[in-house]
């Protein structure tokens, strides 16, 4: 039988204990008789402790390399004093969505510095689901959330905040609860692409939008009705469709606005999934070169159509950075007042947005 590696022998023998297609995992007391060290040198290697002489910590991440070795994170958080899980949760309305996953890089950004893993889930725009995400999270001992709200009630996370949970919310404000939030200017951006539209002479602009009791959405709308009463132009319920939460919604709505003896000879779409939808109609209709376009969000290859897709960009990626900068420096102990961070827009024009009456 070959000798138990010592302290002072190179490593022998590592085909005696179990790899990477083992039905076990290895563990850190294997990893130190293999590198022939204690175990808390290991623990010091494996945990970012430089107080290891070098030619100990090489082996250690040699042993750590033949058997497949993995820190045990659950592990380390039981026995650390400040209980930090080194893991923030994620609660978006969906991450296929491409604004929501530019959202997550952002977040992503901030949190791969701070050695932050984030969780994340999508809730569907479903109140249940979203608290239903939430408490899953926080029963696996989150440092931080972070919420797109799709619930109208947050007062369930005070107890969490109060016991020292990081809470921020992004896109849309809380409800019932005092905590940071991370916005848009969602009216702002609304009124600028309405005032391009008249400026191009327009005075029939219709407005599609997603579903009233939707922050963004209701803010949207505010400021395309803002818009139209700065240059003196009546508010026609009849060219306004809500409730448009797809692009076979958005596109069923742009062909009865159409098909009206008045239709509209401008459309602001104020939701990128409402606006492919829009574009599809506008197409099969033939009115995309003669019906003016302006989207809200961008969109891949919105500078691929003909004509170029006019939108007012969101900076999604700054919105996720943002809002994690936050939530870390809740984590560092700032315990200042909550905040409401507003993001500006910007007005892309591409071509479509650009047609005049």
């Amino acid at each position: 039988m070959p000798a138990s590696p010592g302290p002072d022998n190179a490593i022998a023998a590592h085909e005696t204990f179990p790899t990477n297609g083992s039905q076990r995992r290895p563990t850190m007391k294997e990893v130190a008789t293999l590198a022939g060290v204690s175990l808390a040198t290991v623990s010091r290697v494996v945990n970012g402790d430089g107080n290891v002489r070098p030619d100990l910590a090489e082996r250690v991440r040699e042993a750590v390399g033949l058997l497949g070795y993995r820190r045990d994170l659950t592990a380390t958080n039981l026995r650390r004093a400040d209980r930090q899980s080194a893991s923030v949760g994620l609660v978006f309305d969906d991450v296929a969505n491409p604004f929501h996953a530019a959202l997550l890089r952002g977040v992503e950004t901030v949190a791969r510095t701070r050695g932050v893993l984030p969780l994340v889930g999508s809730s569907d725009e479903d109140p249940g689901r979203e608290r239903e995400l939430a408490e899953a999270f926080l029963s696996r001992r989150v440092d931080g959330l972070i919420v797109v709200p799709a619930g109208t009630d947050h007062s369930y996370l005070r107890a969490e905040r109060d016991a020292g949970v990081a809470l921020v919310f992004v896109d849309r404000p809380p409800a019932f609860i005092d905590a940071d939030c991370v916005l848009s200017d969602n009216a702002g951006g609304a009124a600028a692409a309405t005032e391009h539209l008249i400026a191009a002479g327009h005075r029939r602009i219709a407005f599609l939008g997603d579903q009233e009791r939707i922050f963004t959405a209701t803010e949207r709308l505010r400021g395309y009705r803002e818009a139209l009463a700065a240059h003196n132009i009546a508010y026609d319920r009849d060219l306004v469709r809500m409730e448009l939460h797809d692009s076979a919604a958005a596109s069923a709505a742009v062909a009865e606005l159409f098909a009206a003896a008045e239709p509209p000879t401008a459309v602001f779409s104020a939701q990128n999934l409402i606006t492919i939808g829009a574009v599809q109609r506008l197409r099969s209709l033939g009115l995309h070169h003669e019906v003016a376009l302006v989207g809200f969000d961008d969109l891949t290859l919105a500078d691929s159509v003909e004509p170029g897709l006019t939108v007012v960009a969101q900076d999604a990626h700054e919105l996720g950075r943002v809002t994690a900068e936050l939530l870390f420096a809740r984590l560092d102990g700032d315990r200042g007042p909550t905040r409401r961070v507003e993001v500006p827009t910007t007005l892309i024009e591409r071509g479509s947005g650009e047609i005049a009456a």
